[in-house]
């Protein structure tokens, strides 16, 4: 059973450089059906880029998926989000409850059907 495996599953960061498309890509890819969850929270980063020490605030978000939706998810975010080169990194789930996992499962079943749409962006900073 799929939903016993923790193989199955795990939570994809990225962050982005404000609030509002925080919230935006957050919807989206529930909406899609690429995540079933996504945690929003403010975070600070610091990070070089193009030789230049940056420290900036932006918004972290947690998104809950089932790994075999990763290359989808990736290419929709990175085709939703502003920055050149965003993190877009999977960890892996150790362990979960079953009922938790099922419903991970079930809920991202659907992001199974449609490909992923071009979108915007082309900020110049990342972390």
């Amino acid at each position: 059973d799929e939903a016993q495996d923790a193989n199955a599953f795990g939570v994809v960061w990225t962050t982005l450089p404000d609030e509002a498309q925080a919230h935006a890509l957050a919807r989206a890819i529930v909406e899609a059906g690429l995540g079933a969850c996504v945690q929003r929270q403010a975070v600070r980063s610091t990070y070089l880029w193009e030789g230049a020490l940056c420290d900036e605030a932006e918004w972290l978000l947690r998104i809950k998926p089932v790994r075999a939706n990763f290359e989808p998810l990736a290419r929709f975010s990175r085709d939703h989000h502003p920055y050149t080169v965003p993190e877009i990194v999977m960890l892996p789930w150790a362990a979960s409850t079953p009922d938790y996992a099922q419903w991970v499962l079930e809920t991202t079943r659907r992001a199974e059907l449609p490909a992923a749409n071009a979108g915007g962006g082309g900020a110049s900073e990342n972390s």
